[in-house]
């Protein structure tokens, strides 16, 4: 009996140890793989101490008339209990309810009664493109300042000059009296990917030399006339404008500029510009201390798939001219109203901000190629550009509502027209079209309004109210149709579908 169990034992035995054996097999094979895991993961330190020295702190100051010892209403010794918002928020920092009281001096000292003391306005962040002191950061980081201070991150301060400014673009070129400065590599942002890890460098609420990181969450976000910005879900916050937005290589590949928040901080959209732009306008800013652009004179829209299906677009792109300024480089090349710009100088019009954008690239005082769709048809056209001045363009009036005509029976499309009175196309500078009289149905859902002009009617040009109306009671119903409609001004394309 003993013999015939000894086996058994050693069996059991034998089991044990080859259970044993395989659990730390499996434990073995599992540690390499958790271990690749963990290296796969993105490592920002070798990144950070390359750059880290030409990221800047930036705080601006300006010349202020000093409140006394009672300047702030219930505040003893004049010290405003805002004052610690103010320095982190900067200037225009007001609590609720009100109570603000203006800048004050840094770390809450209460500044002597007198005229021209300096008060901080605010804080910001920058980083050098050059060895020799050339830094980039925001224009709204340093508008309207009266001193900038820079401080490195070995604490050495020194005091920076505007070389140029661009609001537009909210890009502004400064610079130190220093040498042997450790500028950034610039990176080329067309080649960023949805997904990829990126770094920010800044000064969040004064706290200087703060390091974040996400990932890049869209290209080309529209919030704009000339900026396709960067959007990222790394965390930027106030303070944080005018640093850099740095690939994985440690090349900058944006500036920080924008958060869309609701709260006033950081909320996972943060928005940069593209440092290829920003370098375009700096080579400006170096050479000229201002920013030139052409111009061409025109106002535009986007174009909907309705209207593109109406006029035989075929797809929802390019800019739909709305209004021709008179004597502008536009109406010299001959561009109409309704017509939708789909090439300038060989760059396709995507959308219509890719317009001003390409317009603006353009040299003033250089001719230009653009390609239009007019009446089912594309027609290229040669323009001269002109330069943009800096004054904004006031907005073309709406003029005052007209009182509509007796109430008459409409047609298909829900309006009853007149001819043009020759006076009114004289002022208007058109050819043809018909006066709206009266409307209802589609096309007073749609927003068109007695004293509106219709011009065309998807690619036919309206010559008068026989034409007009011939061509509407042939359309067919449940179709949209786009119709060119001219107030004041402004033309755009409406579309409409017939209601019998």
């Amino acid at each position: 009996m003993l013999e015939l169990s000894l086996p058994m034992a050693r069996l059991d035995m034998r089991k044990a140890l080859l259970a044993v054996v395989t659990s730390l097999t499996l434990f073995v094979g599992v540690a390499p793989t958790v271990h690749a895991q963990a290296r796969g993961l993105p490592d920002f330190t070798d990144l950070v101490d390359r750059a880290d020295p030409a990221v800047v702190n930036i705080r601006t100051t300006s010349k202020a008339v000093a409140r006394g010892p009672s300047g702030v209403p219930g505040a003893p010794g004049g010290q405003d209990p805002y004052e610690l918002f103010r320095w982190f928020f900067g200037p225009d920092f007001n609590p609720p309810g009100g109570g603000g009281q203006g800048p004050r001096t840094p770390r809450g000292q209460v500044p002597d009664s007198g005229e021209g003391q300096e008060v901080p306005r605010g804080v910001g962040s920058g980083f050098f493109i050059s060895a020799d002191g050339y830094a980039l950061t925001n224009h709204h980081v340093v508008k309207d300042a009266d001193d900038i201070y820079v401080t490195l991150t070995d604490r050495r301060e020194f005091k920076a000059k505007v070389i140029g400014s661009d609001e537009r673009t909210d890009v502004a070129l400064i610079k130190i009296d220093a040498t042997g400065l450790t500028p950034l590599k610039i990176g080329d942002p067309s080649v960023l990917r949805k997904g990829e890890w990126v770094v920010a460098i800044g000064s969040p609420f004064g706290l200087d030399s703060t390091v974040t990181a996400g990932i890049v969450s869209a290209k080309g976000r529209d919030t704009g006339d000339y900026l396709p910005f960067i959007q990222t879900d790394v965390a930027v916050n106030p303070g944080n404008s005018g640093g850099p937005l740095l690939n994985m290589r440690g090349e900058v590949v944006g500036i920080n500029s924008q958060i869309i928040s609701r709260s006033g901080g950081f909320m996972g959209i943060s928005l940069s510009i593209p440092i290829d732009d920003a370098m375009r306008v700096v080579e400006q800013l170096r050479a000229t201390g201002r920013v030139t652009r052409g111009r061409i004179g025109v106002q535009i829209s986007e174009v909907t798939k309705e209207v593109a299906d109406a006029i035989g677009l075929g797809r929802t792109a390019g800019a739909s001219v709305g209004m021709v300024e008179p004597g502008s480089p536009a109406e010299k090349a001959g561009i109409e109203p309704g017509d939708v710009v789909l090439k300038f100088n060989n760059k396709t019009i995507d959308r219509s901000s890719d317009l001003p954008r390409a317009v603006g690239e353009t040299k003033p005082g250089s001719k230009a190629t653009i390609q239009v769709w007019r009446r089912g048809a594309t027609k290229d056209l040669t323009i001269t550009v002109a330069e943009l001045e800096d004054k904004t363009a006031s907005a073309a009036g709406r003029g005052d509502d007209k009182e509509p005509a007796p109430a008459q029976k409409t047609n298909a499309l829900g309006v009853v027209v007149s001819e043009v009175p020759a006076a009114r196309k004289k002022e208007l500078r058109i050819r043809g079209g018909v006066q709206v009289d009266a409307v209802d149905g589609a096309a007073a859902r749609a927003g068109i309004k007695a004293g509106d002009i219709l011009l065309a009617l998807d690619n036919t040009e309206i010559t008068g109210v026989s034409q007009f109306n011939g061509i509407v009671s042939k359309l067919e119903k449940g179709k949209v149709h786009g119709v060119l409609v001219r107030r004041d001004e402004l033309t755009q394309w409406v579309p409409l579908r017939p209601a019998r």
